[in-house]
C-alpha cells in the first residue's frame, strides 16, 4: 500500500463490483483518497469467471453488450479480446427449432425469416415496427415512455400470442431472469435497443476480464480485497476482522441484500435467482455460437460457450452452459441433462458436470413502474449504488457507480463533480 493510501481516505467504497470499481475510479481520478474494499479474494461481484481444470467457468449465463455507452466511455474494447455470439437465437418450440436472426448481420438469416418459415407475415412485421420504434428515436424518448409490465408491451406491438408465447417469452426469461414478462417494459424497450444496436460478446478470458479491466486502472493501493465489512458506523466502517476505517465519506456498493443490511432502513427490491450448469464434452453438440431457447420453460437458455471462445475449454472438449431460473435443487441437474438431449439432438449421459453456479440475486426484480436511476444519497455522508438502484444490466451497474462518485464530490465541495455522468448514464 502506498503512503498516499495509508493516511485516513476521504471516502471508503464497500464492495468492488461493477458500480463499487467505477464510483473508485471516478473518485480517485478527482483527486480524493480512495479505500475500496472487497470481502473475497478479487473483484467483479457477480461478474466472475473461476478456473477449473482448463475451463472458464463464468458465475451464471453472462454476456457483454458492446453498445453501452458505458462500456464504450470506460473500456478499451480491443484488451478483452471479445468473442461474439450469432446475431439471434434458435428457439425450441413445439413445432420444431426456429431459427431467428438479423438478416443485416447474419448472411442466409433473411431466408429463415420469411413468412411460412416460422412467423407469419404479420408477426414479423410487427416485431419490425417494434425494434425500429426502439433504435431510431433517441433513448430519451423511450425513457419517458409510460411504463407497465412487458407482456403488455408485446401486445400492445401486436405480436400474436403464439410468437409471444413460444419465442419471446422464453428468450427474455433468460434476459429478465423470471418468465412472467412482469418486468418493467422501459426497461425492456431499452435493453431491446441495445440487441439491435450492439453485439452480445463474451472476453477470451472470460466475463472477469471486465471487472479486472477497470480494477486495473486504480491506483496502486486503492483495493483491499478480503476485508470483509460488517457494519456501517458513524465514523466510517467497522471491518470483520473488529479494527474500524473513518472515512467522512461511505458509499455501499453491494448487492441489494448486502447493502439493506449495512444500511438498515434501505429500501431494496427482492433479488432474482439462477442456476448455471456447466457440462464438458469431447465434440460439441452445435458447430456455432448460438443461443438456444426452450418453449418449455425446463431451461432458460443453452450454448456451447466453446464455440463463442475457444479459450472457454481445453483443446479437444466443447463447454455447455445451460441456465435455470431457481436454486440448484435435488433432481434439477438430471432433469436439465434429459432436456439437453432433446434441445442439442444428442445423447447427453456422457456428458460430465463440471460445476454447478447459483447466483443469488443476480438480477433486481425490476417491476413497473420501475425508476431508471435514482439519488445515491442515503444519508449524511453516506451512499449506495449498484444495479438495484438503476437497473439489473452492466450499464446500471457502472451509471450508478459514476452518479455515485458524482453525487460524493458534490457534497464534498470538489472540482470534477460533474465527471462522469451525463444524461445518458441512466440507460439501462
Amino acid at each position: 500500500m502506498t503512503h498516499a493510501h495509508r493516511r485516513t481516505p476521504d471516502a471508503v467504497v464497500v464492495g468492488a463490483g461493477l458500480a463499487g470499481l467505477a464510483c473508485a475510479l471516478d473518485l480517485c481520478r478527482a483527486g480524493l483518497r480512495v479505500t475500496l474494499l472487497e470481502g473475497s479474494d478479487r473483484p467483479g461481484g457477480r461478474m466472475r469467471t473461476d478456473r477449473r481444470d482448463g475451463f472458464l467457468l463464468d458465475r451464471g449465463f453472462q454476456v457483454f453488450n458492446t453498445a453501452y455507452p458505458q462500456v464504450k466511455r470506460r473500456l478499451d474494447l480491443r484488451s478483452l479480446r471479445l468473442r461474439p455470439f450469432t446475431a439471434g437465437v434458435v428457439a425450441h418450440t413445439p413445432g420444431g427449432p426456429l431459427r431467428l436472426a438479423d438478416p443485416t448481420r447474419s448472411p442466409g438469416a433473411a431466408r429463415a425469416l420469411l413468412p411460412g418459415k416460422g412467423l407469419t407475415a404479420r408477426d414479423l412485421a410487427a416485431l419490425a415496427v417494434l425494434t425500429a420504434r426502439d433504435v431510431v428515436p433517441p433513448a430519451d424518448v423511450l425513457k419517458r415512455r409510460a411504463d407497465g409490465p412487458t407482456s403488455a408491451a408485446l401486445s400492445r406491438a401486436l405480436l400474436s400470442d403464439e410468437v409471444i408465447e413460444r419465442v419471446l417469452r422464453p428468450f427474455l426469461s433468460g434476459v429478465f431472469l423470471e418468465d412472467r414478462l412482469e418486468t418493467s417494459a422501459r426497461f425492456f424497450h431499452l435493453v431491446w435497443r441495445t440487441m439491435a444496436r450492439g453485439t452480445l460478446c463474451l472476453p477470451a478470458a472470460g466475463i472477469g476480464a471486465v471487472p479486472a479491466r477497470i480494477a486495473g486502472d486504480l491506483p496502486d493501493g486503492v483495493l483491499r480485497p478480503e476485508t470483509p465489512v460488517a457494519e456501517v458506523t458513524d465514523a466510517g466502517v467497522l471491518l470483520g476482522d473488529g479494527s474500524e476505517l473513518a472515512a467522512g465519506a461511505v458509499v455501499v456498493a453491494t448487492d441489494a441484500a448486502t447493502a439493506g443490511r449495512l444500511l438498515p432502513g434501505l429500501p431494496v427490491p427482492d433479488g432474482r435467482t439462477v442456476t448455471t450448469y456447466h457440462h464438458a464434452t469431447d465434440r460439441t453438440p452445435l458447430a456455432e455460437p448460438t443461443l438456444m431457447t426452450d418453449s418449455t420453460r425446463a431451461v432458460l437458455n443453452t450454448c456451447v460457450l466453446s464455440e463463442v471462445a475457444p479459450t472457454y475449454a481445453p483443446r479437444g472438449t466443447a463447454l455447455v452452459s445451460t441456465s435455470v431460473l431457481g436454486e440448484d435443487l435435488p433432481g434439477t441437474a438430471d432433469r436439465v441433462r434429459r432436456r439437453l438431449a432433446d434441445l442439442y439432438g444428442t445423447d447427453t449421459s456422457g456428458w460430465s458436470q463440471v460445476a454447478a453456479h447459483t447466483v443469488e440475486g443476480a438480477l433486481p426484480a425490476m417491476l413497473p413502474p420501475w425508476p431508471l436511476s435514482r439519488t445515491t444519497r442515503f444519508g449524511p455522508g453516506r451512499y449506495v449504488c449498484g444495479d438495484h438502484r438503476a437497473t439489473g444490466s452492466v450499464q446500471g451497474a457502472l451509471a450508478s457507480g459514476t452518479r455515485a462518485a458524482r453525487e460524493v464530490l458534490a457534497d464534498l465541495g470538489r472540482p470534477g463533480a460533474q465527471h462522469g455522468t451525463g444524461h445518458r448514464a441512466a440507460h439501462p
